[in-house]
């Protein structure tokens, strides 16, 4: 990933006052000297005015956001690019320097999928949703809360954040979920896939308290205390629900919703909750779309100010989004 603005310095035009700093190594161009003769020691002016835009343009989301809770949902094939998680999760710590209570829900996508193909065992989907026998649940178990989540904490430390891992089996409480088959139209069980249908929020609120960001693995128990499989869409929405969050924030490996799909001139940079119905129905919102979606129609009916789909491969979408006036993704406004 590039710097943040690549400027392409040009030779300074002075004569005068600027070239005995040039041979001193103070000054690189034109660029450092302000009008009426002001010298910016060695930084580009204009660089330095661009930065210093952005961050002007921020403050208002800063003081609005101050201690307000934001809660980011990431997974999916994002996770399998190193340079991608580093960057958002650098996002997140500068979200909690500057006052937001960020808190974390992670999937583990295509990581589970490897580990259960090298143990044998074939991942099979219905409706996107995993398949999860017994022993696959321990290959989710051991991947979510054994594996990424410490990583993603030791990641965002590493960026001066404090987190604190949170294995989501001890904080969402679900019942087993059933669907039907799109072929035969029969119920179908996923086994070991659970539907949020409480959330404890103690250990999350303890730790946000504690100026700690918590970072939640998407599992679940039962009232036997069995480990499920949730996705991680759900339960990033049932915890901003329960949690009565400003933000909900799902990243994506796509622009945000598109009315043509591939086309990501045709992004919907703001979308009204009353015309996803619609858009459900024409099948513009399908596939792994439709759990963020849904989840964050609830999320809105909650008291959830507002929803955002971003791509978590454009560096910085998630700071552009909540910190810039245009935003780069789709919002959903009640």
């Amino acid at each position: 990933m590039g710097s943040f603005l690549d400027v392409q310095r040009q030779p300074c035009k002075c004569l005068t006052s600027c070239a005995p700093l040039r041979k001193k190594g103070r000054l690189d161009s034109a660029d450092d000297v302000a009008p009426g003769g002001a010298v910016w020691n060695g930084v580009g002016m204009r660089e330095v005015i661009q930065k210093a835009a952005v961050l002007i343009e921020a403050l208002p989301y800063i003081q609005r956001f101050k201690d307000e809770t934001v809660v980011v949902k990431f997974g999916g094939s994002v996770m399998d690019d190193p340079s991608a998680v580093s960057a958002i999760l650098k996002d997140i710590a500068f979200m909690a320097c500057v006052g937001l209570r960020p808190v974390v829900v992670h999937g583990g996508g295509k990581a589970i999928s490897r580990r259960m193909t090298e143990a044998g065992m074939r991942p099979r989907f219905v409706h996107g949703l995993r398949v999860t026998d017994q022993r696959a649940i321990e290959v989710v178990e051991q991947v979510l809360n054994n594996e990424i989540n410490p990583k993603l904490v030791d990641i965002l430390e590493s960026f001066g954040c404090p987190a604190r891992g949170l294995r989501g089996n001890d904080v969402l409480e679900v019942v087993p979920r059933k669907v039907r088959d799109p072929d035969t139209g029969e119920e179908v069980s996923l086994e070991l896939v659970g539907e949020v249908v409480g959330v404890d929020r103690a250990p999350v609120e303890a730790y946000l308290q504690a100026g700690l960001t918590p970072v939640l693995s998407s599992l679940g128990r039962d009232a036997e205390r069995r480990v499920y499989n949730v996705n991680a869409d759900e339960a990033a929405a049932a915890l901003a629900c329960e949690l009565k969050a400003r933000k909900l924030v799902f990243l994506s490996d796509v622009p945000g919703l598109l009315r043509e799909p591939g086309r990501p001139e045709s992004l919907i940079s703001t979308l009204p909750a009353k015309e996803v119905v619609e858009l459900v129905r024409s099948s513009v919102i399908v596939g792994g779309m439709l759990p963020k979606v849904q989840g964050g129609i609830r999320a809105l009916q909650a008291g959830v100010n507002k929803v955002h789909i971003i791509d978590a491969r454009f560096p910085h979408s998630l700071l552009l989004e909540l910190f810039t006036d245009k935003g780069v993704g789709t919002e959903i406004v009640p």
